[in-house]
């Protein structure tokens, strides 16, 4: 059997991880394919060294652009890529532009697909990664749902038939780097921090519009207690551009980490703050409090068990960090960190 894996973006590259080790333990041939969405070392190449990933068989190289723009290279050069290696599944990751255009190419050459992390829903049609999930999932031929929540979501859309929960693949590498990380030193003691909150900020809606990236940097800033801002390249862009000093006050600025620093920041805070979906789940894995500057979030099990607080307004946050503890649990509601094995069994078992 041959597996055709798309990614092009940091979160991709983590989910990607377990699943390149399950398929090189079964008799799976694996081509993977980097659009190139992602292109900054640290946004990119460093999770393939540092997850032990094979290099990508093929890049793309597409770089930035807009949606349109970026999409519409993706797909001028993955029919070329789909029609060489004609696999048996199509595999595409999540919600970026690189998913929804492995989808399309797909689909229009008659490949079968598979959508990782199927079923997710925001319900805000003015996120980007919205209108990627729900055309990805229509066209899927089988979609692989991370829990129940987002199985539902598909059967209430007509993909019952088409639908499998395998638990989340970001659960098995966050818990396996968990384990790793035990004997690491917090990378936050360079900057001579043992208390802090670890942010991060990098969506269209908070950082595009001047007036809301200036209030919610004005609102870390003033925190009480220290805050590690983790600087995704489009932070740094859009803050140069709307002249918005990002250092200010309580908040130290520093390269986005790898994933093995990430996970003993995440773990080693006080708390996150962020308007990512992933960190938010990985927050809760590693049972960090979080706050998440948005309107709705797709991991609502993260809510509803306390650990996750929704902050829309930057007048909120300071509340929001500074909130009580939540109870603990031993709720798993993404999987026991076996997830990857289950998506490469389904690959090769389900019936088209």
């Amino acid at each position: 059997m041959k597996v055709l894996s798309i990614v092009g973006a940091r979160p991709q590259f983590v989910k990607l991880a377990p699943v390149a080790s399950a398929m090189g333990k079964r008799d799976v041939e694996h081509v993977i394919v980097h659009t190139g969405q992602h292109y900054d070392d640290n946004m990119s190449d460093v999770f393939f060294r540092d997850l032990g990933i094979p290099s990508p068989n093929v890049h793309l190289g597409v770089g930035s652009g807009s949606h349109g723009v970026q999409t519409g290279a993706m797909l001028g050069a993955l029919d070329g890529v789909l029609e060489e290696h004609r696999p048996d599944w199509v595999l595409v990751y999540g919600d970026t532009n690189s998913t929804v255009a492995g989808a399309l190419s797909a689909v229009k050459l008659h490949l079968p697909l598979a959508h990782l992390e199927a079923g997710l829903r925001s319900f805000n049609r003015r996120m980007p990664e919205e209108h990627n999930r729900v055309l990805t999932d229509h066209a899927a031929d089988l979609c692989l749902a991370p829990t129940e929540r987002a199985a539902a979501h598909l059967r209430s859309e007509g993909l019952a038939a088409r639908t499998l929960v395998t638990g989340d693949v970001m659960t098995d590498v966050c818990l396996e780097t968990a384990r790793s990380a035990e004997t690491l030193a917090n990378p936050m003691g360079e900057h001579g921090l043992e208390k802090y909150a670890l942010a991060t900020l990098h969506r269209a809606e908070n950082t595009d519009e001047p007036e809301r990236l200036r209030a919610i940097v004005g609102a870390l800033a003033e925190l009480p207690l220290p805050v590690v801002l983790t600087a995704h390249p489009r932070l740094v862009v859009r803050a140069q551009q709307h002249g918005v000093d990002l250092g200010a006050g309580s908040v130290t600025v520093v390269p986005p980490l790898n994933y093995l620093s990430m996970v003993a920041a995440v773990r080693g805070a006080e708390m996150v703050i962020t308007d990512s979906g992933g960190l938010q789940k990985e927050a809760f894995l590693l049972r960090t409090p979080c706050t998440t500057i948005r309107t709705e979030t797709e991991w609502g099990e993260t809510i509803e068990l306390g650990w996750n607080l929704l902050c829309p307004e930057p007048s909120g946050i300071e509340r929001s960090v500074t909130r009580a503890r939540p109870q603990d649990t031993d709720a798993a509601p993404y999987g026991d960190g076996h997830s990857a094995d289950a998506v490469v069994e389904a690959l090769t078992t389900w019936q088209l």
